[in-house]
């Protein structure tokens, strides 16, 4: 079984006209979608709260989330987005996939 990407761009909903494009890893067992935290900033988007997550290793983590508009595969939704370390690629959560229709 193979990785899939896909090219993603990442919309301030209070500022649609600030954007970062990207490529996110498909990952239907992430409920919510990862954007390193450098790109949210660049594009204005700020925490509105935090929640503890459980990683693909079993730790425990408490994270960042904010909201923005994710545009992929000609789908916009508005979703919850998660403040991850700038390292770390980016990813493309169940929910995000599900609101634009996308069968998982």
């Amino acid at each position: 079984m193979g990785t899939t990407h896909v090219t993603v761009t990442v919309k301030n909903p209070a500022a649609r006209e600030r954007v970062w494009q990207g490529e996110f890893l498909v990952a239907t067992g992430a409920i919510e979608s990862l954007v390193p935290r450098q790109y949210l900033e660049a594009i204005g988007v700020e925490p509105i709260g935090s929640r503890t997550y459980e990683m693909a290793d079993g730790r425990r983590l408490q994270l960042d989330i904010g909201l923005a508009e994710l545009e992929f595969m000609d789908e916009t939704v508005g979703t919850t987005v998660v403040f991850l370390d700038d390292d770390v690629e980016p990813l493309l959560g169940l929910t995000a996939l599900e609101s634009a229709g996308i069968e998982v």
